[in-house]
């Protein structure tokens, strides 16, 4: 079973992340509310793989999931927003973002969007 590290600003998209996932054969070990948060629960936890918010407080996503590639090259990271604009899913993938999930979404597509590394 694959672990998951769920980091969003809203508890109400870090529950229904959890949700949705946790039926299909994946373990939430973790949850975050900003990056900072997100970068020491991945430090501590080790997930598999983290989905990442990007628009939170303290620290984007962005910078925590730069944080995190530089903890481990190879984490898997899917990104999690609403803003679905080109230069933000470029700017993700370029720092190491294995995979990118438009807000809102339905359960399919963020389950076969980690499917893809279980």
């Amino acid at each position: 079973m694959k672990t998951v590290l769920v980091v969003d600003d809203a508890a109400f998209m870090r529950v229904s992340i959890k949700n949705m996932i946790s039926k299909h054969g994946f373990e939430v070990v973790g949850e975050a509310e900003n990056g900072a948060m997100a970068v020491e629960k991945y430090k501590e936890l080790n997930p598999d793989i983290v989905t990442l918010d990007i628009t939170m407080p303290e620290m984007t996503g962005l910078e925590a999931l730069k944080e995190i590639m530089k903890i481990n090259p190879s984490a898997v990271v899917v990104m999690c927003s609403a803003l679905g604009q080109e230069s933000m899913v470029r700017e993700a993938v370029v720092a190491g973002a294995k995979g990118f999930v438009v807000k809102p979404f339905k359960e399919d597509v963020i389950v076969s969007a980690l499917q893809k590394f279980a």
